[in-house]
């Protein structure tokens, strides 16, 4: 294939993002895709000093706090923070690039309004700081309006409508979405471009990377799963797993496969699994400040030049019990939406996918479990 040149001036912010997404769209054009948020401001300079302990980021042992029905978290500031899910625990760490309290790095999670939906959006915007502010601002309001679907894929294809519409601006995307049913435990994913996450099996005690490229003959063919806004035809696949409990999901943003290891070579994804792999049994509580530090030792560059982004997801295998003030806050949200969308257009209603298991098993518990990853056939 011939090199993609982009034709603008050497220093343009332009440039420098589209040609970093367009070196993640060769290879998915060659159909081998390359692969919360606070609700306070806490004190967190120490997250921003220069010192070589900048990384060593106090996390809660359990989130100490779980999201309310209908709810939608997140942002592109600066935080480092954890939460409780209907089956899930979420930790999400997020360092913008220098000083600055907010990046390009863009992260949301949101439940559903009976609990049994859990959607984790983790975006790596072009630019920094106030210029992504708009986008996160209309991700969030994506965000609010599937928060009851159970299937993702037109949330994934209205994400990419979005940025193709800013496109012109320079404005690209890698991504990654994930959704989280809690009766089955089933997981689905779609990437855009992302890198590929890394997925721990508490059975097996070992991390593999979270992707097509695992199983050799499995890459999608043609315009697929490519940064959104390079094109406004892609097609963005899905993979499904079922986590166990015990068993960890972690996204992060690319400053952690560019970084280096200590004789200079880029990690890429396979050194980052090697290096998560050799930190042993590691709770997924402190997994962040040990992935970062562990980084962080290897070359005195690492983690330096660009946002820095981590969303770690385990399956705890509980139930999160809702009070009868959260179910009705739930219905108040719910209904003021409808209000909003009497009075414009430009609001949606959060109104559920017509899926037997999503809406049927709200009622009847056993429809819900309808809805299962696919089983791999046996070899």
């Amino acid at each position: 294939m011939p090199p993609l040149r982009l034709h603008v001036e050497k220093h343009s912010a332009v440039a420098s993002s589209a040609q970093k997404y367009l070196r993640l769209l060769r290879p998915a054009l060659a159909g081998q895709p390359s692969f919360l948020f606070s609700r306070r401001q806490a004190d967190l300079t120490s997250l921003v000093s220069h010192s070589t302990s900048r990384y060593n980021v106090h996390m809660a042992d359990s989130p100490a706090q779980h999201m309310t029905c209908m709810e939608v978290w997140g942002g592109s500031q600066l935080t480092s923070n954890g939460v409780e899910l209907s089956g899930l625990d979420v930790w999400v760490y997020s360092k913008p690039y220098g000083e600055a309290q907010r990046g390009g790095d863009v992260y949301y999670v949101s439940s559903c309004a009976t609990g049994r939906i859990s959607r984790v959006l983790l975006a790596d915007v072009s630019g920094h700081g106030t210029s992504v502010a708009a986008t996160a601002a209309d991700l969030r309001s994506l965000m609010r309006r599937f928060v009851n679907r159970l299937d993702h894929k037109e949330f994934v294809q209205l994400l990419n409508d979005q940025f193709t519409e800013l496109s012109s601006h320079g404005r690209f995307a890698t991504a990654v979405v994930t959704t989280f049913f809690a009766p089955t435990r089933r997981l689905s994913l779609c990437n855009a471009g992302h890198p590929r996450p890394l997925l721990y099996r508490a059975a097996d005690r070992k991390w593999t990377l979270l992707g097509h490229d695992e199983q050799p003959g499995t890459a999608p063919k043609g315009l697929s799963n490519i940064p959104f806004g390079m094109f406004q035809v892609a097609d963005y696949e899905q993979l499904d797993v079922e986590l166990d409990p015990g068993d960890c999901v972690i996204n992060y943003t690319d400053a952690l496969i560019e970084s280096c290891d200590a004789d200079g070579e880029m990690l890429g994804e396979a050194g980052l699994l090697r290096v998560v792999n050799l930190l042993g049994d590691v709770p997924a509580d402190k997994l962040i400040p040990a992935l970062l530090k562990e980084i962080g030792e290897r070359f005195p560059e690492n983690l330096s030049a660009d946002d820095v982004t981590l969303l770690v997801v385990r399956a705890n295998g509980n139930t999160v019990k809702y009070s009868f003030s959260e179910k009705l806050g739930a219905v108040g949200r719910f209904l003021k939406t409808l209000f909003h969308v009497g009075s414009s257009s430009a609001e949606h209603a959060p109104f559920p996918d017509a899926n037997l298991a999503n809406v049927g098993g709200a009622i009847f518990p056993a429809l819900g479990r309808r809805w299962r990853a696919p089983r791999k056939s046996p070899k």
